[in-house]
C-alpha cells in the first residue's frame, strides 16, 4: 500500500480548457491515503473532466498533481501503474463471461500467469461473483456488471481508485451493495477518488466532500463540517387543534418560527441537536402545550449544495 507519509493525491492551481470555455478553473485539492474523498457537482461541472487528467488520460492545461508520490505530468506510466479507474460507462465485454473478463484484464496488465488466476479467484470472492463466474456478462443485472467493472479495475491492485459515478442507473438495492464493497476497499487501505451526483451517497461513504459547480471548487469538508454551513434547520411540530396551536405560536414567539394556520404546524429554527428539542418539549409541557406529531430536519448536503451555488443538484434519472 501507498506509504502515509504523504497524501495520495494533491492538485494545485489545475485549469482545463475546450476552446473558450473554462471547464476547471484552478483546482486545488488533497486527499488522505486509505479515505474516501467526494467530488460533487452537477452535470457540466466538471466532475469527469477532472477524473480523465488524475487518470492520466487526459492533460491539464497548467497546474501541479502529485498521484501516490510522483509526478502525473512527467511521470504518467508511474501514476498508472499504481491506479485502477472505473468509469460512468462499464468496460465490461458482454462477450466473456465474468471470469474471462478478469482474466483479460491481467492480460492486458502484463499479469503472468499464476497472479492471473490468483487475483482472478480473489476478486470474484471478493465481489460476491464466484457463483456467475462462468456465465456471460450479457446476463449480468446491472449492479453484477457494476460490481465485476470494479472488480476488473482492481486486477492490478492499485493504492488509488477513481470512481467516477459509478451507482448512476443502478437500483437502490444494487447501489447499497456497491456502498458496501467502496467501504470494504477503504478498509483494507485503498484510497477512493468518487464523483457522484447523489448526496446521500457522499454523505454515506465520504471521509470528505468538495464541491465543485462552473468549474471551481465552492466548499470542502467533511458531510457533518459541510451541513453545519448550510441554514434551514428546524423542528416541526403539528398541533390537533387551534387552540394548542395558537399557543404554541406565542410561546416560541421569540424563535421566529413559521407557523401555517391551515394545517396547524409550526417550523421552529434549530441544528436538531437533543438539547434543543428537550428544552423545546419542556417549555410547551409548563404551558400545557400538546404536540401531535413533531420532526426533526437536519440541513442535507444538497441543502449546502442550494446555499452554496443558488441551485441544486439534480440526480441522472434512473434507467
Amino acid at each position: 500500500m501507498a506509504p502515509r507519509s504523504h497524501p495520495a493525491l494533491t492538485t494545485r492551481r489545475l485549469t482545463k480548457a475546450f476552446g473558450d470555455h473554462l471547464v476547471l478553473a484552478g483546482i486545488d485539492l488533497s486527499v488522505d491515503v486509505g479515505t474516501v474523498f467526494a467530488l460533487l457537482g452537477p452535470n457540466g461541472s466538471g466532475k469527469t473532466t477532472l477524473v480523465r487528467i488524475l487518470a492520466t488520460l487526459s492533460r491539464p492545461d497548467s497546474g501541479d498533481v502529485r498521484v501516490l508520490g510522483h509526478d502525473l505530468i512527467h511521470e504518467p506510466a508511474a501514476v498508472r501503474r499504481r491506479i485502477g479507474v472505473t468509469g460512468q460507462y462499464s468496460a465490461v465485454d458482454n462477450v466473456l463471461t465474468g471470469a474471462e473478463n478478469l482474466r483479460l484484464t491481467g492480460r492486458l496488465l502484463h499479469l503472468d500467469r499464476a497472479r492471473i488466476a490468483e487475483r482472478t479467484a480473489g476478486l470474484l470472492d471478493r465481489f460476491d461473483l464466484t457463483d456467475v463466474a462462468d456465465r456471460r456478462a450479457a446476463t449480468y443485472s446491472g449492479g453484477l456488471r457494476r460490481r465485476l467493472d470494479l472488480a476488473m479495475s482492481l486486477m492490478g491492485g492499485p493504492d488509488l481508485i477513481f470512481l467516477d459515478e459509478p451507482t448512476t442507473g443502478l437500483d437502490p438495492r444494487s447501489r447499497r451493495e456497491l456502498w458496501q464493497v467502496i467501504q470494504r476497499l477503504t478498509a483494507d487501505g485503498v484510497t477512493v477518488f468518487l464523483t457522484t451526483q447523489y448526496l446521500e451517497e457522499a454523505d454515506q461513504l465520504a471521509d470528505r466532500v468538495a464541491l465543485l459547480d462552473h468549474g471551481a471548487i465552492v466548499a470542502e469538508g467533511t458531510p457533518e463540517e459541510l451541513k453545519r454551513r448550510a441554514p434551514g434547520g428546524h423542528i416541526q411540530l403539528r398541533f390537533g387543534d387551534q387552540g394548542q396551536w395558537s399557543a404554541a405560536v406565542r410561546a416560541v414567539a421569540d424563535r421566529a418560527g413559521t407557523a401555517d394556520q391551515d394545517q396547524l404546524t409550526l417550523q421552529v429554527p434549530s441544528d436538531g441537536n437533543a438539547g434543543d428539542v428537550k428544552r423545546l418539549l419542556d417549555r410547551f409541557e409548563e404551558l400545557d402545550i400538546t404536540v401531535e406529531q413533531l420532526t426533526v430536519h437536519i440541513p442535507d448536503l444538497d441543502d449546502v449544495f442550494f446555499a452554496l451555488t443558488g441551485h441544486p443538484t439534480h440526480p441522472a434519472p434512473v434507467a
